[in-house]
């Protein structure tokens, strides 16, 4: 069972296409004589989605970027205004941050992520279960690990989380194309990946464990069989969770919302 609270990092958008066919009939005296057939219309065209669902609007700053490459000391530096220097120093993996984001953020809804591009430190502690090994639960200490961290994102501004994201969105747009999907915009995939993040199960009571083999499993076929990001506020228990979603409201309205952003605090 992956320790990692991946943070918020490819959406396919469906093109509905309609195919329209032309009846040509070989007509002689006698065929124009007889009754036509009646021809129903084409059908109607099916309206394309949008290619940008929710665009992210320019920023002056935008041309003050670094390139994607150097852009570590400018993220950190705009993090550490926003939640205090010593909280980016005890979560965020330094290396390749935009680019680490991206990535987590796109898998949050797959079933894995790769651990060696985790944007955030593992939470302190050890995982903990509880009973005996033919009925196993998760363990409630496990849910004390997480306290810091929700403490954090209860307090944080979402609005000037949403200010840092658009002032520096080029960057997340190109750390984004350079996962080589098709042409897609990363500010929609982020929206996608926030709406199944909010469908995950409140789960009352204790949670059924397995263990298969070296790693604990969820004995409930549909918890097991739910995405990585879900499994992470499974893990971290439903009052948690809960404050993580509401967050996760807040900042889906912020990202979407069209007022040019203003500068960094």
């Amino acid at each position: 069972m992956n320790e990692n609270v991946k943070w918020i990092a490819a959406a396919v958008a469906v093109v509905g296409l309609s195919v329209g066919g032309v009846l040509y009939f070989s007509r002689d005296k006698k065929a124009e004589a007889a009754p036509q057939a009646d021809v129903l219309p084409p059908p109607a065209p099916v309206a394309e989605e949008p290619a940008v669902k929710h665009p992210i609007p320019d920023s002056d700053m935008a041309q003050a970027l670094p390139g994607l490459n150097e852009s570590n000391t400018s993220l950190q530096d705009a993090l550490g205004k926003l939640v205090g220097k010593i909280a980016v120093e005890q979560y965020v993996v330094p290396d390749d941050l935009v680019r680490h984001i991206v990535v987590s953020v796109d898998n949050l809804s797959e079933q894995k992520v790769a651990e060696r591009l985790r944007p955030v430190k593992r939470v302190p502690g050890e995982f903990k279960t509880s009973g005996t090994e033919d009925d196993l639960t998760l363990d409630p200490a496990n849910f004390q690990r997480y306290e810091t961290l929700i403490q954090l994102v209860k307090t944080v501004d979402t609005q000037q989380v949403a200010v840092l994201y658009k002032n520096h969105y080029p960057l997340f747009q190109e750390a984004y194309a350079d996962l080589g999907h098709p042409p897609q915009y990363f500010n929609d995939r982020m929206v996608e990946v926030i709406d199944h993040l909010l469908q995950t199960p409140d789960v009352q009571g204790p949670i059924a464990l397995a263990q298969p083999g070296v790693l604990y499993t969820y004995a409930d076929p549909g918890l097991e069989a739910l995405s990585a990001g879900q499994k992470v506020l499974l893990r971290m228990g439903t009052e948690n969770a809960k404050v993580v979603k509401a967050k996760l409201r807040e900042l889906r309205a912020a990202v979407i919302a069209q007022p040019n952003p203003q500068p960094d605090p």
